[in-house]
Parts: structure tokens; sequence; C-alpha cells
């Protein structure tokens, strides 16, 4: 599926048409440049799940678990280029049968991830729009 938005808010929009497929244990995988919209991507969906907290970038904790009507990982690797460095147990916290993680630059650890239920690739088509395309 392939979307251009023109707000953030219609990208918050597609990311919940994507929650509302999630069930938990899934896996969504979210690939962009900087500033490209996806922790904007992963709030539109953490809302739709019932996530009422801030929703803001991991990037310096690595992730956070968010309670909702089914509870949320946003996971964020941005500052790993890979995890043979890293504790074997990183991701285990986050991906677990119990909840749905969403994984910004997952790059770093592509071969950990066992349900991806969709890739999401977000990339600026100038100004505030924005393509989405969900495999």
């Amino acid at each position: 599926m392939d979307r251009e938005t023109a707000t953030p808010e219609e990208t918050e929009a597609v990311g919940a048409e994507v929650a509302a497929r999630l069930r938990p244990g899934d896996v969504v995988l979210v690939t962009g440049e900087l500033g490209s919209g996806k922790t904007t991507f992963v709030r539109g969906a953490a809302r739709a799940l019932g996530v009422e907290g801030p929703v803001t970038s991991p990037t310096f904790t690595i992730g956070h678990v968010l309670p909702g009507r089914m509870e949320v990982a946003h996971v964020d690797l941005y500052r790993l280029d890979s995890l043979a460095g890293e504790d074997p147990a990183l991701l285990h916290d986050y991906l677990t049968p119990e909840r749905v993680a969403f994984v910004e630059w997952p790059e770093a650890a592509a071969p950990a991830f066992d349900r991806v239920t969709a890739r999401v690739r977000l990339e600026h088509l100038g100004g505030d729009r924005r393509r989405i395309r969900i495999e």
C-alpha cells in the first residue's frame, strides 16, 4: 500500500489504520530518514491501541513500553550500528508475545525479528508531504 500525506495528522491516521490489524506479539518495522515522520506514525498507531500518555521517540533509552488497551513497545535503534556489542537480551523486554512492538531504525537488529507483521517506509516529498509505503 502506498499513501501520501500532507500533515502530521494524516500520518497519524495511517498509523491508526495499520494498528487496527495488529495483535499481541506483532512487530512493525518503521524506516525512513531523520524527520520523515516515523514517531508521528507510531503515535497514531499507539493512540489507536488505547495509549493516552505521551508518545515520544525513545532514541536515548532504546525503548518505551506504553500502557493502553494493548501494551505497545516503541523501540528506536538509531544509535546502534548492530546488536553485536550489545546485551543479547536488549530487545527481550520489548518484543514479547503480550505486546505490539514498533521498531524505528530496525536495520541494526534485522535478524532478531520473528513476527514482522508490517514494514513501513516513510519518505519526504517536500514540506510536510510524506509517502508512506506499507508491506
